[in-house]
């Protein structure tokens, strides 16, 4: 690795350290001829699908597309940049176990629409409304009483689950 501040061929690891909840590994490195310490971080390139869109393209998905349409429906909220890049990490994870080649964007919308159910009620309704693209008072109306019927993400957590999710052993 280059040193960034003398462009030095030689420089060596001090430290390294899972980050990311261990999606990464942060290294801190030394210049053997400037002697400055810098950080790098090394991530296992994964392949992503491609996304179908409803009109039948197909697109690399786009994190930062993702992160946007989400901090549209979060603005002004209180929830904290940490707990959005959990939630964006979460979706990246079911995109890479999904093991698919192409997904469709209605179905990373239906997680991500699940995501904000769970981080934040308002975000949730601003996104359904984009993303089902409500057309009226009455659409918005069901939605929020459809939400307030369902237990709060708190009460879903503390539950016990009757049937394990797949993949879950019942010992």
């Amino acid at each position: 690795m280059y040193c960034p501040f003398c462009s030095a061929v030689d420089t060596r690891v001090v430290d390294s350290r899972l980050a990311d909840e261990g999606d990464s590994v942060r290294r801190r490195r030394e210049c053997s001829v400037c002697g400055e310490r810098f950080t790098t971080y090394e991530r296992a390139e994964l392949r992503l699908p491609q996304i179908i869109k409803s009109d039948g393209r197909r697109e690399p998905f786009r994190e930062d597309k993702l992160r946007a349409g989400m901090s549209r429906a979060l603005e002004k909220r209180p929830v904290d940049a940490e707990a959005v890049e959990h939630v964006i990490g979460r979706i990246r994870h079911q995109l890479l176990a999904s093991g698919e080649r192409e997904i469709g964007s209605r179905t990373i919308g239906e997680w991500v629409m699940q995501e904000l159910k769970d981080l934040d009620s308002v975000a949730y309704v601003r996104f359904a409304s984009v993303y089902r693209r409500f057309e009226d008072l009455e659409a918005f109306s069901e939605e929020v009483q459809r939400l307030q019927k369902e237990p709060s993400p708190e009460t879903r957590r503390r539950q016990l689950k009757l049937i394990p999710d797949s993949g879950e052993s019942d010992e």
